[in-house]
């Protein structure tokens, strides 16, 4: 009987103990702060559709640091707001998320007048921005690291490639016409589209942008028309390259008479859409949902647990993501998450990406990728027809020029209003 009582008591002790130590773990877990990040993206306004996918990118990196323990203990907390596609709201939003919602890093921004709205106040606040888009170059920043594409790791070996590949006209005649919307990126990509075209011996026959966000395509389809170029190179974002591309089938310009390569059309551009105006065009970025690896299948299929099975991802959403596991990384390493601490590390580091190895490149503070050319199908995926085969080492500045005679010609593009 005694016995028995020793072992009742021995099991109320034991239960009362793993109580309290649930009960301590549970207050330290609540007393513990959380480290905020700020996502800082077009939640409305024409950039909406491009940003908002971002934003789920980045949210599922969170929940699964968080899942793993955030960093040293404290969870990761997501601050969203939206930027309105204004730039200089975007800028003042920031301001707001380092100095009073005090953020250790921010996320976001995706034409280059947004990240040029903020540059000032991360380098003001010895702050941090990544920055997941391709994008013209022609800039670095101690306070910014560039995920996104260089135009050397986009451009530069993508219109290489549709010369030799494309034209289906005289080798010698290689006539190309340049359609983009008209913002910085757009017009600088082809200030550079042209010294490469110029270099390999082939013409621009036309070049015209529209308002971001535009569908009135109809004169720059009939202007096509009449100059019957080999082949189209395309800038145009979102609705507009929807637009765009339905005007060419209605006028009956195929990919077979007059391919077109872009370099802002991806899978979220294509999903829910009339994709087969689309179909047998082409596409450049360094990531794809079609890359056949076990690390972007079980990306994916974390993302679709996550957001459904009908939920694409494309190139800025995967940079977004890999974005933020870096910085953890990155926190991690420095035992700390704020920025003059996670500026000491964040250069060293690498991880196996759903695109494959990427690395950030200490002297640019872009990232090393691999360049990929695919060609749209019927249900909004793309082939992958061509890729480097290697990480290409970021390049922001081209070296054909001086970076003072690049800063005249970006200052004179600016001067425009872009």
């Amino acid at each position: 009987m005694k016995a028995n009582n020793r072992v009742s008591a021995m099991l109320v002790l034991m239960v009362v103990l793993l109580i309290s130590i649930f009960m301590a773990w549970q207050y330290y877990s609540s007393s513990v702060p959380s480290i905020k990040v700020g996502i800082l993206h077009s939640l409305t306004g024409p950039m909406a559709t491009r940003e908002k996918p971002l934003v789920d990118a980045l949210q599922l990196a969170i929940e699964e640091a968080n899942a793993t323990g955030g960093i040293n203990g404290q969870k990761i907390e997501p601050v969203i707001v939206d930027c309105r596609s204004e730039p200089l709201y975007c800028g003042q939003q920031a301001e707001y998320l380092i100095t009073e919602a005090k953020v250790k890093a921010l996320f976001g921004c995706w034409t280059s007048a947004c990240r040029q709205a903020v540059k000032p106040v991360v380098e003001r606040h010895q702050g941090l921005l990544f920055y997941s888009v391709q994008y013209e170059g022609m800039e670095q920043s101690p306070n910014i690291i560039y995920t996104g594409a260089t135009p050397n790791q986009q451009v530069a070996p993508v219109v290489h490639w549709a010369l030799e590949t494309l034209d289906k006209r005289d080798k010698s005649n290689k006539h190309v016409y340049l359609v983009g919307s008209d913002y910085i990126f757009p017009r600088v990509t082809n200030l550079l589209i042209k010294d490469l075209l110029a270099a390999q011996g082939a013409t621009v026959v036309g070049e015209r942008y529209i308002p971001l966000g535009s569908s009135e395509v109809v004169e720059l389809v009939a202007d096509i028309l009449q100059k019957r170029p080999g082949m189209i190179l395309n800038t145009l974002e979102s609705d507009s390259a929807v637009a765009f591309f339905r005007e060419l089938n209605r006028v009956g310009i195929t990919p077979e008479k007059t391919p077109v390569l872009s370099f802002s059309i991806a899978e979220v551009d294509l999903a829910g859409k009339d994709t087969v105006r689309m179909e047998g065009h082409y596409a450049a970025w360094n990531y794809f949902q079609s890359i056949q690896t076990p690390q972007n299948q079980a990306f994916l299929q974390r993302f679709h647990n996550r957001y459904g099975q009908k939920m694409v991802v494309d190139d800025p959403m995967e940079a977004s993501y890999i974005s933020l596991q870096l910085w953890v990384q990155a926190a991690h390493e420095a035992g700390s998450a704020e920025p003059s601490q996670v500026k000491r590390t964040i250069l060293r580091q690498s991880l196996l990406a759903p695109e494959g190895v990427v690395s950030l490149d200490s002297a640019t503070r872009h990232l090393w990728r691999v360049a990929r050319i695919g060609k749209a199908r019927a249900d909004g995926q793309f082939d992958i027809v061509w890729d480097s085969g290697r990480p290409f080492e970021p390049s922001p500045f081209p070296t054909y020029r001086t970076r003072e005679d690049w800063g005249h010609l970006i200052k004179a593009i600016e001067g425009t209003g872009l």
